[in-house]
């Protein structure tokens, strides 16, 4: 059971990453352009967040806390709070549920058992890995709406975003339109 916890805590987060790539891989050129732009805003945004929790709580690891309480792993005795493995899930899970919600649910799944392993391995407490995933999510969820809301925004005043102007359900209404008018 040893050896699977340091797993997943350590290792996880790769096959996450590269589930979301898959995702990635199989997206139309205008939804690899968007998805791109909202994992690099979302990772930005994680930064920030991690970055401003870890300045306003500091949290001591399990082992630096209770010298009994030995980690499974080595792992440097700094800040616990917040979990950057359990943010980087969460915003993952995030990015990958608003492109197929199947996918997402599973990526999801993966990050509570990130969040669940680091807990379980003594190199964080829980509200660190609850605090990393809800930054993640939350981080996820604003640059979806950020780049939503601008590439809306955009397209309302006539602005050409290239290959972020039309996702695959424009184009398929638009053939349908024009279906339409040219009968």
């Amino acid at each position: 059971m040893h050896t699977l916890i340091v797993d997943i805590a350590q290792y996880l987060l790769y096959v996450l990453a590269a589930v979301a790539a898959v995702v990635w891989l199989l997206l139309d050129r205008a939804g690899k352009v968007t998805l791109a732009v909202q994992a690099g805003l979302g990772l930005a945004l994680v930064g920030i967040g991690i970055l401003v929790a870890a300045h306003l709580h500091t949290d001591p690891r399990p082992f630096v806390h209770d010298p009994n309480s030995k980690p499974f792993f080595a792992h440097a005795a700094d800040n616990g709070f917040p979990s950057d493995h359990s943010a980087a899930a969460g915003l993952l899970a995030a990015l990958v549920f608003w492109w197929k919600r199947l996918v997402g649910v599973l990526v999801a799944a993966g990050a509570a058992l990130i969040a669940w392993s680091r807990v379980a391995a003594h190199v964080h407490h829980l509200q660190d890995v609850v605090a990393g995933l809800l930054i993640g999510a939350a981080a996820g969820a604003l640059a979806i709406w950020v780049v939503t809301l601008l590439v809306g925004a955009a397209r309302n005043r006539g602005l050409n975003m290239g290959p972020l102007a039309l996702t695959t359900a424009d184009r398929a209404a638009s053939r349908r339109h024009r279906g339409r008018g040219a009968a």
